[in-house]
């Protein structure tokens, strides 16, 4: 029983270490595309 909670924290873990750095590099190359647009009409 308790080797599958740790496995769910384990996973958990894993998913915020690789999903969050690439939402966060995505939202940035976003704003950076969106900023660059609006300067150069």
């Amino acid at each position: 029983m308790m080797m599958n909670g740790m496995m769910w924290g384990m996973g958990l873990i894993w998913l915020l270490v690789v999903v969050v750095p690439i939402l966060a590099a995505a939202a940035l190359i976003k704003y950076l595309r969106s900023r660059r647009g609006r300067d150069q009409p």
